[in-house]
């Protein structure tokens, strides 16, 4: 299913949630089916947050970083809210989203609805959403997450639940763990679950992307991203640590990278003295990086 048709999906839906004479709060309300476990676009100025959430302090560049990433690729992860009366919802989860939104300048939020006493109605529209054939991985790991958490199920019954095998419910979480880019990507069809399986075993997000990147630039198979990752982990373990660059140099990298379109090392010692290496992979490669260069 495209973006533009889940989006019109979701005002559709969030259109019956502002009809006063369609007010829906409870699984025993008529039209409840068509909230539990379906997403719609909510006003953000409708939420108020949680007030008995443990969690106040929000790490500021983590939050302003996921503010940018949200600016590109949009809401990968919708949040959870409560519908506590006629378009007014409490927020349950994913507070740091609904804030990155906020300062992101967002007017509207994807968001899960839950209704009064809609416990076993959820899980049976959770189950039944993930046998859709039309889902991406991402949607099926999201529905995966929400069985686990709202229904509080652990990974074990929900293969049960699902009728997957349990290692195949843990490859698609997984990927919920990948570079919010790299998840837009999986859910655009830009690379494959291979691709994003592969990619999971690479922990710097830098370097993730760095190869996501190269994947859709030089449409680089399955099979040549899990050679590179293995390449990777075949380095030294021995090898010392660089040191870790200012985030402003950080950003110059992935800067460089992308204009370039290969990968760039960049370090720098404690006086300020450094280096820039670029990589090519043949001679027309360097050739075409040259030409980059004497623009």
């Amino acid at each position: 299913m495209s973006a533009q048709k889940k989006s019109a999906l979701g005002k559709g839906l969030s259109a019956i949630l502002k009809d006063p004479n369609k007010d829906i709060s409870s699984a025993r309300d008529s039209g409840a089916k068509d909230v539990v476990g379906h997403i719609a676009e909510i006003e953000i100025a409708s939420i108020e947050t949680n007030p008995f959430n443990p969690r106040s302090n929000f790490d500021k560049q983590a939050l302003e970083e996921l503010t940018a990433s949200i600016r590109e690729v949009g809401i990968i992860q919708p949040i959870t809210v409560r519908k506590a009366g006629f378009n007014h919802y409490q927020l349950i989860s994913g507070e740091r989203r609904y804030r990155a939104s906020k300062l992101a300048g967002l007017k509207t939020i994807p968001a899960y609805i839950r209704l009064a006493d809609d416990q076993s109605m959820l899980e049976l529209a959770l189950v039944e959403n993930i046998q859709r054939e039309d889902l991406d991985a991402i949607e099926v790991a999201l529905s995966y997450k929400r069985l686990m958490e709202e229904c509080e199920l652990n990974q074990e019954q929900l293969s049960e639940r699902v009728g997957k095998q349990r290692s195949t419910v843990t490859n698609y979480m997984r990927l919920l763990k990948l570079q919010p880019l790299i998840q837009a990507g999986i859910r655009d069809k830009m690379i494959s679950m291979g691709h994003a399986r592969a990619l999971i075993n690479v922990e710097d997000e830098d370097i993730q992307l760095a190869i996501y990147r190269d994947v859709i630039a030089k449409d680089l198979s399955v099979r040549r991203v899990e050679e590179i990752v293995r390449n990777m982990k075949k380095a030294p373990k021995d090898t010392p640590k660089k040191p870790v660059l200012p985030e402003e140099y950080r950003k110059l990298r992935l800067q460089l990278r992308e204009y370039f379109n290969t990968e760039i090392d960049l370090s720098r010692g404690k006086t300020g003295k450094g280096k820039i290496s670029i990589s090519f992979e043949n001679d027309s490669d360097l050739e075409r990086i040259i030409n980059i260069i004497n623009k």
